[in-house]
């Protein structure tokens, strides 16, 4: 059985490959939360449209429904060189934005944004595939949990650095902030060493390669059931942050009070980041996602209870638990599948997990509308508790799993 141990923090960042990506992640981490959150403010101030604002995000996320396909080009390319290409491509297209200056320009800022989401698809699936031969196999689970903290942090910081600088001197300006972290993030990833071959031509056309990424993840044993836990806990994560701003309504709140609890949240988040690498060593990916979704789940429940107490506590037990089965199965993917199908893999089972989160957003909202939101609360907390059941079922002990990695308990 391997043990857990507190010098993996400093093993991780001792480590020349992982310290660089950790570094580029902040950096490009930071523009992009500030960018996140101006751009609903600028479409708002320059519309007065709730619905546009709204806009941006789903403009962002968009093209991660278009992931399997996009994350074929990170398995016919090197990955460093693409990593590299594509922070470069962000950083030229984001100053398009100063053109923006009146409301018959709105749309620039969706094509922009919508530009911004596809290359981040592609810029995730590099990243997952090349982190995999760039940083060493027993540090991965430490790496993955290390990167949640980092993007938490940044989504704590960034933020409200982005509104100062929009209440400044402008939205565009944000955008160049954030085209200037994208050019420092090459700069990092330039330095890395890592020897990558030249990609074996293709087989098959487009679609018979795209769909090879989602065929390992349904043929494997360990991947399948971690990534559907994962579609399903976001999706139930998108139900019942719907139910927001019907909770805060329930503590007697202004709607602001949302930052407070988003703020608690993802301080939870970080906490987690820091504490998965050993708690997966000891427990096994299955068991680490199972307690991580359960702990949400109840935390959920119980925001039924119109207490300011327990609604800081359930954000924060949401900021611990959720980040969970993520960590769990980005890593898996990255231990479990073969480096020539990595870059499709990775992005497809982004798809899958991510794609539940906009639905369950929807329904939210729709049932928010019709239904008292303690009645739905207490329903949502013991259906995404049987979420957890099979991987607590049928968790391998971290002896077991020990024996298959020998260098870690968790191919998570």
């Amino acid at each position: 059985m391997t043990t857990t141990t507190p010098r993996a923090l400093p093993r991780v960042l001792r480590d020349r490959n992982a310290g660089l990506y950790l570094a580029g992640v902040v950096v490009s981490g930071f523009g992009t939360s500030a960018l996140w959150l101006v751009s609903g403010v600028w479409v708002k101030d320059l519309t007065g449209s709730d619905g546009l604002a709204a806009l941006c995000m789903l403009a962002m996320w968009a093209p991660t429904l278009a992931g399997p396909l996009l994350g074929t080009l990170a398995d016919r390319n090197r990955r460093k060189p693409l990593l590299i290409g594509t922070n470069l491509l962000l950083a030229a297209l984001l100053p398009a934005l100063f053109l923006v200056d009146s409301p018959d320009r709105v749309w620039l800022v969706f094509a922009v944004l919508f530009g911004y989401g596809a290359a981040g698809v592609v810029h995730d699936a590099a990243e997952s595939a090349l982190v995999a031969s760039a940083v060493p196999t027993s540090l991965l689970g430490d790496f993955n949990g290390l990167r949640m903290t980092a993007n938490e942090g940044m989504k704590l910081l960034a933020p409200l650095a982005g509104a100062g600088v929009y209440a400044t001197y402008g939205g565009a300006s944000v955008a160049l902030l954030d085209a200037v972290t994208f050019v420092l993030a090459t700069g990092l990833y330039a330095c890395l060493r890592v020897r990558e071959s030249r990609p074996e031509p293709p087989a098959g056309d487009w679609r018979a390669q795209t769909v090879e990424g989602a065929r390992h993840l349904w043929a494997h044993p360990r991947l399948r059931p971690l990534v559907l836990a994962g579609g399903s806990t976001m999706l139930f994560a998108g139900f019942g942050g719907a139910m927001i701003y019907a909770v805060i309504d329930g503590l007697g709140h202004a709607p602001a009070y949302a930052g407070v609890l988003y703020a608690v949240q993802g301080a939870g988040s970080v906490v987690i980041g820091l504490l998965s690498g050993p708690a997966l060593r000891r427990l096994g990916e299955r068991r680490f996602a199972g307690y991580g979704i359960a702990l949400t789940a109840v935390a959920a429940g119980l925001r039924a209870i119109p207490s300011d107490p327990v609604a800081l506590v359930c954000s924060a037990a949401s900021g611990v638990g959720l980040p969970c089965v993520l960590i769990a199965a980005l890593t898996a993917v990255q231990r479990e599948t073969p480096d020539a199908l990595l870059g499709r893999t990775a992005a497809t089972a982004n798809t899958l997990v991510f794609t539940p989160n906009v639905i369950g957003l929807a329904v939210g909202a729709a049932l928010v509308e019709l239904l008292d939101v303690r009645l739905l609360l207490a329903v949502l907390g013991p259906v995404w508790l049987l979420t957890a059941v099979p991987l607590l079922q049928s968790a391998a002990s971290p002896s077991r799993t020990a024996a298959r990695s020998p260098s870690d308990a968790n191919p998570a």
